[in-house]
């Protein structure tokens, strides 16, 4: 069944990256753009109006700042989660976007590789916060580690593939169902050893889900499942 994606705002005051930003959106599973705005004004003055799930937002708009509109929204009262899509690179900047809780910052020029990711990754968060109720540890170094370990395939640990990574992400993605390390292994090509290895990445930035399933032996078996984005079915 599918689920209500997610309203997503695009702001950048260049038309065409606008246009680009909305496309690498759409392709991405969960998410829907609801509107293009090149301005501080006009995505204020839409904001007004319209519930937004998420703000993609430049820095550098004609008439004020990107982080000058989140102050303003804030002021406002609406929390609608940000993430900064620009070429601002310095540290002062992305300071006072972190300061001001945008969940992710994401520099130009970026791949839609890059794009789907942070968007993949805050769709694993705003699941895990969904779900309302209390949350044991476990939970919250999932909900914690969900934007900060499902980087891009280039902000993996030092010693790890994206190609790598990228295969066994596909692996899981087209399994329909719980596979054991082995199975992965196998599939993918690579020993059990190094999929192990990126199991564990994937688990931790809470893309998939571990289970445990006891044969005969009474010695356990690790069965990966991978989380899709809401809206892929």
């Amino acid at each position: 069944m599918n689920e209500t994606p997610m309203r997503v705002l695009v702001v950048d005051d260049d038309m065409r990256v606008a246009r680009i930003n909305a496309a690498y959106v759409a392709k991405v599973p969960g998410f829907l753009v609801v509107a293009q705005t090149h301005s501080a004004a006009e995505a204020l003055a839409f904001l007004t109006t319209h519930p937004v799930d998420l703000i993609l937002l430049d820095h550098y708009l004609p008439d004020e700042n990107g982080l000058d509109l989140v102050r303003r929204l804030r002021q406002l009262g609406r929390s609608t989660d940000v993430i900064m899509v620009t070429a601002a690179r310095d540290l002062a900047t992305v300071q006072a976007a972190m300061r001001l809780g945008a969940l992710q910052y994401l520099v130009k020029p970026f791949t839609f590789a890059g794009l789907r990711s942070k968007l993949e990754a805050y769709g694993t968060l705003r699941r895990a916060l969904d779900t309302g109720g209390e949350a044991e540890q476990v939970d919250v170094d999932r909900i914690f580690g969900a934007l900060a370990a499902a980087g891009s395939p280039n902000e993996l640990p030092k010693g790890h593939s994206p190609t790598t990574a990228e295969l066994v992400r596909q692996v899981l993605r087209s399994a329909g169902g719980p596979l054991s390390t082995q199975q992965i292994a196998d599939r993918a090509g690579i020993s059990r050893q190094t999929a192990q290895r990126y199991l564990k990445l994937l688990e931790r930035s809470g893309r998939v889900t571990l289970a445990l399933r006891y044969g005969e032996t009474g010695r356990p078996e690790h069965r990966y499942t991978w989380l899709p984005s809401e809206g892929s079915g």
